[in-house]
């Protein structure tokens, strides 16, 4: 049951960050976009570009930041090269990685552009 508990917490994050960019005038491209070498947790639109973020959750903003690794990382930068290749500009298309950080209590922190 904690699986499910857990999955459900993750969605309710990332609907919750999705709503934080809508509100900044982002449209969401892509939502758990999975491809060969790993996944998305959301794609926004930022006029030509694109903001990648990562979504995580924990107690508090803190542990939330220390969830994300270096071979997450690594997984995601793949993933977008694949997303990215189906882009008008392709492999040249400007991108931002933001970390999306959500406590307990729901509250939503955005670093922007944490790696590049």
């Amino acid at each position: 049951m904690s699986g499910m508990v857990s999955y459900l917490a993750g969605m309710a994050a990332e609907d919750a960050v999705a709503a934080d960019y809508a509100r900044r005038g982002h449209a969401v491209a892509a939502r758990r976009w999975r491809g060969s070498r790993g996944e998305l947790d959301l794609v926004l639109r930022d006029g030509a570009g694109l903001i990648v973020v990562e979504v995580k959750k924990a107690r508090d903003f803190a542990r939330a930041a220390d969830r994300l690794t270096r071979a997450q990382m690594s997984r995601i930068a793949g993933a977008v090269s694949e997303f990215v290749a189906a882009e008008p500009r392709g492999q040249l298309t400007d991108v931002r990685f933001d970390l999306a950080l959500v406590d307990a209590a729901g509250r939503v922190q955005i670093l922007e552009n944490v790696w590049a």
